[in-house]
């Protein structure tokens, strides 16, 4: 595989993060049908295929990882593959390693493609492994906010959680449409012994893409679960503290209210009524506070 100057028969035309003029321009360059625009230009639409005049269309979802400030780290996004004859064309609205790596991956190799078909299997090949590789990287993240989390309980790595929540989502949602679309392919592309075999890998990688991002869901599930249990908890220990606290002060509070009312009692004119009024409210309130520690409700 080697870059070209300029177009030849059989070559591939590889349009990455284009303008709508630059888009437009080539497809129209080639003659591909307007109708399919409507596909391309679409950043959330689902794996399918199309034809239209000869031409065909096949959109995947493919892996994406996006800058660390992002709201959410890891999602997907559509690539066109548009062939007639000896035309094949690739759209992607935006730049992504895995086309990049793939491309050098043959290129080191020195090896190419033996048609259109071998191609757009391999591109399903690639893709399902770089699923694989940042579901790990999540796993990571995963790992890392729960180590966090053990030391305190903040808001940062529990919103952490729930973006790589959503990432896993997108990858769920993208991963099941790449493997309808798979499914379908076998009975709409000319398949050969070799193309049969390469189908039967990218099936297993594509599982196990899946089967990974359902085992990472359910994981992050129960530990978002585990968390809020563990943050309701400490609520309910701080309020049945306050509470038995404010129990106690108020003992004290009432039992002077009770001898500072205006009526007649048989303390007012002894000495030592100020000082036993002191010593009762200091004793029922040490009292009130040793049945609250037994029971352990301060």
């Amino acid at each position: 595989m080697e870059e070209l100057g300029q177009w030849q028969s059989g070559c591939w035309i590889r349009l990455t993060a284009p303008t709508p003029d630059e888009r437009d321009g080539a497809l129209e360059e080639y003659g591909v049908p307007c109708v399919f625009n409507e596909y391309i230009t679409d950043c959330d639409e689902r794996a399918r295929y199309d034809s239209e005049d000869g031409w065909m269309l096949i959109i995947i979802r493919l892996p994406h990882a996006k800058e660390n400030n992002s709201r959410t780290p890891y999602n997907t996004i559509p690539m066109a593959i548009i062939h007639k004859d000896d035309v094949l064309i690739t759209v992607c609205a935006a730049g992504t390693t895995m086309v990049d790596e793939f491309i050098g991956y043959h290129q080191k190799r020195a090896t190419g493609f033996i048609d259109y078909v071998d191609m757009i299997f391999r591109l399903f090949l690639a893709s399902s492994l770089y699923y694989l590789k940042y579901l790990k990287q999540i796993d990571t993240r995963i790992e890392k906010a729960k180590y966090e989390l053990d030391d305190n309980i903040d808001n940062e790595s529990l919103i952490a959680l729930s973006r790589l929540q959503d990432s896993l989502t997108f990858f769920e949602t993208s991963i099941r449409s790449n493997e309808s679309l798979l499914a379908k392919l076998k009975n709409k592309l000319p398949i050969d012994e070799l193309d049969a075999e390469l189908i039967e890998d990218v099936y297993i990688e594509i599982n196990q893409a899946r089967e990974t991002t359902q085992i990472y869901t359910t994981i992050l599930d129960s530990t978002m679960e585990t968390y809020s249990s563990i943050i309701n908890n400490n609520m309910n220990t701080v309020m049945r503290v306050l509470t038995s606290v404010s129990i106690i002060l108020m003992l004290p509070t009432l039992i002077s209210s009770f001898l500072g009312m205006n009526l007649r009692n048989w303390m007012e004119d002894k000495w030592w009524g100020m000082p036993m009024a002191l010593i009762v409210s200091f004793a029922v309130s040490i009292g009130c506070y040793y049945i609250f520690k037994r029971k352990k409700l301060v």
